[in-house]
């Protein structure tokens, strides 16, 4: 099959008329985007919005061969004059399956969210799967079948990055389906720092009038196996972090923080974590890093390699000057490098936050300053083992790796 993407915009398009927001301004050239609308070769159009037409002949296609014309969001929309010779746009009931004469097979699929999915399966047998803004599959884990991998997903994955998580956990989605992101809108940030997102969590974008071969997966982006995501107080380094993972299922959260009863500060701090983490996943409250590395299992955050240091400091006797020089600094040597090789063994899927606190003032306390110097030396034998290095300023991203 070949997908061309009419639009891959919100359905009041990207930059909105007369928005004065920062999205807006910037959406512009490649990263402009009319509302999502896809030509499937040539026969079969997935919602059909104002200008389809003269997307379609941009893009060097045709509407003229069009057998089905379906719409998926919650309702229909501002009313749109229909192309002429093209069949008036409707809708496939949840579960039912539509056949066209070109050999495709197009089946409804149920959403947890006002609308309508489609599955697409193309003469050539590979599967198309197109969502509407804000919608994910229900009912995957009593129907769906994990054979029946999806090739290609048009998806908004930046609204409901839950939804691909959702796909990942039944095998509908794997390491070669293409994830396109469409439906694109404010909440995504413009140009290069929607796509290094996206990449991070196995998607991408495309501009308006592309064309996709369905089942070609070389421009599938590679989910880097260990990220590092580094910053200072408050800079957003942990939303950097849980936003890398949120479109995976089964997420294990490895709080190194403990929970320090008693300290109400500390618990508002925690809480505030928990809630912003999808429901799905677990939470392991332990600085015994290295076995949870060496398991297999589902992705793995550790947030922060800051406080696994502080326990391991405070185990290895460090504030004390005589303890340290006795055999303290040779024992939390010994640490760090059994957990640098551990982090380079590990088959798993590993996001690791830590605190950047080498950049400002002079500690006043050796204490102060043998730990600052210590997390200096951590960060970076955690970062020699990762293939992706983030730094958070303000909270943007900066790649310094990968």
């Amino acid at each position: 099959m070949e997908v061309t993407l009419l639009g891959t915009g919100a359905p009041a398009g990207l930059p909105r008329p007369d928005c004065p927001c920062a999205v807006c301004a910037t959406s512009l050239g490649a990263d402009a985007r009319a509302a999502t609308s896809v030509l499937v070769d040539g026969a079969l159009l997935l919602d059909l919005t104002p200008g389809a037409a003269f997307a379609a002949a941009r893009a060097g296609r045709s509407l003229g061969g069009v057998r089905q014309a379906l719409l998926s969001h919650p309702h229909d929309g501002p009313a749109v004059e229909v192309p002429a010779g093209l069949p008036q746009p409707g809708r496939v009931p949840d579960g039912r399956e539509s056949a066209l004469l070109t050999g495709h097979r197009v089946r409804a699929v149920a959403l947890d969210a006002p609308g309508t999915g489609y599955a697409v399966t193309g003469p050539d047998g590979q599967r198309l799967l197109y969502l509407p803004p804000g919608g994910a599959p229900a009912g995957l884990e009593e129907s769906a079948d994990p054979a029946e991998r999806y090739d290609l997903v048009l998806a908004d994955v930046v609204g409901r990055p839950d939804g691909l998580a959702k796909l990942r956990a039944v095998g509908a989605v794997g390491p070669t389906t293409d994830v396109v992101a469409v439906h694109l809108d404010h909440e995504a940030p413009p140009g290069a720092e929607s796509r290094r997102r996206l990449a991070a969590a196995g998607a991408r974008t495309v501009p308006d009038g592309t064309t996709l071969t369905v089942g070609a997966y070389e421009n599938v982006p590679d989910v880097p196996r260990r990220t590092l995501v580094l910053g200072g107080a408050r800079s957003g380094k942990s939303v950097e972090a849980e936003r890398r993972l949120e479109s995976f299922p089964d997420v294990l959260y490895v709080a190194t923080g403990g929970t320090r009863g008693g300290d109400g500060e500390w618990a508002a701090r925690v809480s505030l974590h928990r809630e912003r983490r999808p429901g799905s996943w677990r939470t392991a409250e332990t600085c015994d890093l290295v076995p949870l590395l060496a398991a297999d299992g589902p992705p793995l955050l550790i947030d922060c390699l800051s406080l696994w240091l502080t326990d391991a400091m405070d185990s290895v006797g460090a504030w004390d000057d005589a303890v340290w020089a006795g055999g303290g600094e040779r024992e939390l040597r010994g640490r760090v490098t059994e957990l640098a090789g551990a982090l380079r063994a590990t088959r798993r899927t590993v996001v690791l936050v830590s605190n950047e606190v080498g950049s400002g003032i002079v500690p006043a306390t050796a204490s102060g300053r043998r730990y600052r110097d210590e997390l200096g030396r951590l960060n970076a034998a955690a970062a020699g083992e990762c293939e992706q290095v983030v730094l958070v300023v303000a909270g943007q991203a900066l790649v310094l790796r990968g």
